[in-house]
């Protein structure tokens, strides 16, 4: 009978402790960062930077012919890799993961809402800011509980399609009147957005979530100074369901695996 391959799980988060499991279930041994050497996959955390876990002692210590796998990888962590004479690949440059990563996401966007607003989303006018995968999943989601959506978009296109789905869509030239008239604002954008002049054009009581990858699209001082709450929400499907966050990776991992030649058993 052959012999499962070996992963090393590296980092304590629950995501990476939700695909440890995972892979478990499936009946891979599973080691941690002390037990590196016998591993023959190293399964790094997302995001991937180059301070976390020691990462440059963990891949000195691999055996050799190990593959490291890991999401959002740096090129300060690709350069330790050749460095140690590991091969890594980037799982969070999978479209399957990406795509899925909007389910929990989403999910986690509509738990601070509903903590934090006073109100149901039923009726409530939220503002949606991009209509990208992440947008759209939260979009879909909050009109689903019968939230009064409107999404900002740079693009004609995006808008059309939020149209083409029921919802509201204002160009960004429009935004400092939908600032106005919103409750609450998710922004998806990855760039500042929401300056001090665009945050004053809002209700004092407004609720603004970042989900934006960082340095976000708020300026923080400002909002902080205009009594705007802010919430940064950050690694979602880590926070909010760290079980099928990891199970979605172990699932990628192995699918790459497999494409790539390995003996995945």
């Amino acid at each position: 009978m052959a012999v499962k391959k070996i992963f090393s799980v590296i980092g304590e988060d629950e995501r990476q402790r939700g695909a440890a499991r995972s892979l478990e279930s499936l009946g891979y041994p599973v080691v941690g960062a002390s037990e590196v050497y016998r591993a023959d996959y190293i399964l790094l955390p997302l995001p991937l930077d180059p301070d976390r876990e020691a990462l440059a002692h963990i891949l000195e210590a691999a055996r050799p012919g190990a593959l490291a796998l890991g999401g959002k990888i740096s090129p300060q962590v690709y350069a330790q890799a050749r460095q140690a004479g590991v091969e890594i690949l980037d799982y969070y440059d999978r479209e399957e993961l990406v795509v899925l990563n909007v389910v929990p996401t989403a999910e986690g966007c509509l738990e601070i809402l509903m903590r934090e607003l006073a109100v149901t989303l039923w009726e409530s006018p939220i503002l949606i800011l991009g209509y990208g995968r992440v947008a759209q999943g939260v979009a879909q989601r909050l009109a689903a509980l019968g939230a009064r959506v409107t999404v900002a978009a740079r693009n004609p296109a995006a808008r059309a399609l939020a149209r083409s789905r029921g919802l509201e869509a204002v160009s960004m030239e429009a935004l400092p009147g939908a600032l106005r008239e919103n409750l609450a604002v998710v922004n998806t954008i990855p760039a500042l957005i929401l300056t001090e002049e665009r945050l004053e054009e809002m209700k004092p009581d407004c609720l603004v979530v970042d989900l934006a990858s960082k340095p976000g699209g708020v300026d923080l001082g400002a909002a902080a100074r205009q009594g705007i709450r802010t919430i940064q929400a950050l690694s979602l499907p880590a926070r909010c369901a760290p079980e099928t966050a990891g199970r979605l990776v172990a699932q990628t991992v192995l699918t790459m695996l497999e494409e790539k030649g390995e003996e995945v058993l």
